[in-house]
């Protein structure tokens, strides 16, 4: 079992105000957590592969891709704006230097 001493100044490293009934509490919680880390040292893992999930990860977002627009949708947009050069359009000014 841990100290008390130690359960403080693990609780001050973690800026907790503790009295000293929860300090007691905590020496117990603490004390069990760190017999069942030496417990899991103990166990042989010399034939199980590294891992970083425990179940396999892969990216899950869609291509960055955009969507084929019909021409007769684009064309009609493009009529919307009464400034065009070419297949641009132009707009008003956003941000002025």
């Amino acid at each position: 079992m841990i100290s008390p001493q130690e359960t403080k100044h693990i609780a001050r490293l973690a800026r907790l105000g503790l009295n000293d009934k929860e300090i007691e509490k905590m020496q117990r919680e603490l004390s069990v957590i760190l017999d069942y880390i030496k417990l899991l040292e103990g166990l042989d893992v010399s034939n199980v592969e590294p891992t970083s999930h425990s179940i396999p990860v892969f990216n899950v977002l869609r291509k960055d891709e955009g969507s084929p627009q019909r021409e007769e949708v684009v064309d009609d947009i493009k009529e919307m704006f009464p400034e065009r050069e070419g297949d641009c359009i132009k707009v008003k000014k956003v941000l002025e230097q």
